[in-house]
């Protein structure tokens, strides 16, 4: 398949872009889930400038640390015009690099790094003195480690004593934004209406690789059909190499968790008692790892008197490539694998508008600052703003907002995040007015509702003066 032209990343290259100008060799962290386009990000900046790659094996059973060290050697020697060699030590391979690239403009990616040093333990130890004896002394390299599994870049780079002090730059990479997740599509040729980009969204999420597997020529329906629901479609299998990768032997347990978040926001003991867990640091730790991945999202509420954060916290699934799979793919992997899903209409399928919802939800999280656009808000006047739950006590209601904006000004603003099939109706008027009147605010606090939608609002809803702003998430398609 072709690939499509580079789209955003704007801030990301800008950073790349100041490294140049640096007089001393820099080494960069480059992280985030399958398929988010971080290879690809780091190839396009290194267009016109000498680069070389180097990307680990996946760590199968066959799969030994001089078969790492194999593969290196065969792309070193492909990419410097060496001729074939043997060499069984790290130490030597990354001096060997070194003075293969000193002395010159040349960005280094070691692509997967998780990947290639898996069976060697002496690997970062090895790879951490090359670079303070020989790499760093290029003032002119750009030396850049990448990788998906989050969790060991976390524990093995980052947090680790070894490289503490030692880069230049960490960089995590999201999903993209509305604007060129709209972008994207457009040079796969897709012209349609903004109810239809947004399904689509709501099942690749802002995940360059699945958006590139859209066809312009097809209907939302028809491409969620292609990736999903045939044996042969990317996304079908998707789910099993993402988990088998990060988490291996551990997988099961994680999918235990994504499933039940998987129906909404949960907190803690809410995960740990329908798992049947004990409330423990282990799985604190899952949960953390999960966040790292990229897959999940920590939702912390906080005190409307001052706009501190509060203990209470609910996990997210913001994944909506993750949810989709459980939901609808997993339970009819055997039906799908027979392709009997060929007439089955999406719009069929169980609670597909409250997922929908769930989805559309997360797409707003993700590019919340359309909405403070909308509103005027300066990122200066915002105190806190996310998700807000208020526990039910004898003093005040039970409360759980879609997405409240805190401002210095005491003003909140109430999002109410709706998508339906049809225009939203005059109910929401009183269902917004009795969900304000649960929040337990400070005095002098003023509460403005907000309505977010996709698919238009009743005649009746748009004439009402009560809402500050009623913003059509369509417009910015």
């Amino acid at each position: 398949m072709q690939r499509t032209p580079f789209v955003g990343r704007t801030r990301e290259l800008q950073n790349l872009e100041l490294l140049l100008t640096k007089r001393s060799a820099s080494m960069v962290v480059v992280r985030g889930r399958r398929r988010i386009g971080k290879s690809r990000l780091i190839a396009h900046f290194a267009k016109g400038k000498r680069f070389l790659k180097f990307t680990g094996l996946p760590p199968t059973e066959g799969t030994s640390a001089q078969t790492q060290r194999a593969t290196f050697i065969k792309q070193l020697c492909k990419q410097t015009g060496l001729p074939p060699f043997t060499m069984d030590d790290w130490e030597d391979l990354f001096s060997l690099l070194a003075q293969q690239t000193k002395d010159q403009r040349v960005i280094i990616l070691l692509d997967e790094i998780s990947w290639m040093g898996h069976k060697d333990p002496t690997f970062l130890g090895k790879l951490k003195n090359a670079w303070d004896l020989e790499l760093s002394k290029n003032p002119e390299l750009i030396f850049i480690l990448c990788g998906s599994v989050s969790t060991w870049i976390e524990k093995n780079l980052i947090s680790s004593t070894g490289f503490f002090g030692r880069f230049s730059l960490y960089m995590t990479l999201e999903e993209l934004p509305l604007v060129d997740c709209k972008t994207l599509l457009a040079q796969q040729g897709v012209k349609t209406s903004s109810s239809e980009i947004f399904k689509i969204l709501s099942v690749t999420g802002g995940v360059p690789w699945y958006l590139e597997h859209i066809q312009g020529h097809l209907h939302a329906d028809e491409n969620i059909k292609n990736l999903c629901f045939k044996p042969e479609g990317i996304l079908f299998n998707e789910f099993n190499l993402i988990f088998h990768d990060l988490f291996n032997s551990l997988t099961p347990m994680y999918k235990n968790i994504v499933q039940i978040l998987a129906k909404g926001s949960k907190c803690f003991s809410d995960i740990c008692n329908l798992l049947n867990y004990a409330k423990s640091g282990i799985m604190s730790k899952y949960l953390d790892n999960l966040i790292n991945a990229g897959f999940v999202t920590r939702d912390y509420t906080w005190n409307l008197k001052d706009g501190k954060l509060a203990r209470l916290s609910h996990f997210r699934l913001a994944d909506n490539y993750i949810r989709f799979y459980l939901k609808y793919i997993d339970p009819r992997r055997l039906q799908i694998k027979n392709n009997g899903f060929e007439e089955i209409s999406l719009a069929s399928l169980p609670q597909w508008d409250a997922i929908m919802g769930l989805q559309f939800e997360n797409l707003v999280l993700k590019n919340r600052k359309i909405i403070h656009k909308a509103l005027n808000l300066k990122a200066e006047d915002i105190l806190a703003d996310n998700p807000f739950f208020q526990r039910k006590s004898v003093r005040q209601k039970g409360c759980q907002i879609d997405y409240l904006i805190h401002t210095r000004f005491n003003t909140m603003f109430v999002c109410e995040v709706k998508f339906s099939r049809g225009e939203i109706g005059p109910e929401i008027i009183r269902k917004m007015h009795e969900k304000i009147a649960r929040i337990h605010r400070p005095k002098g606090f003023a509460c403005w509702p907000v309505l977010v939608h996709v698919n238009g609002v009743h005649e009746k809803v748009s004439n009402c003066e009560d809402f500050a702003a009623i913003i059509d998430f369509s417009d910015f398609l």
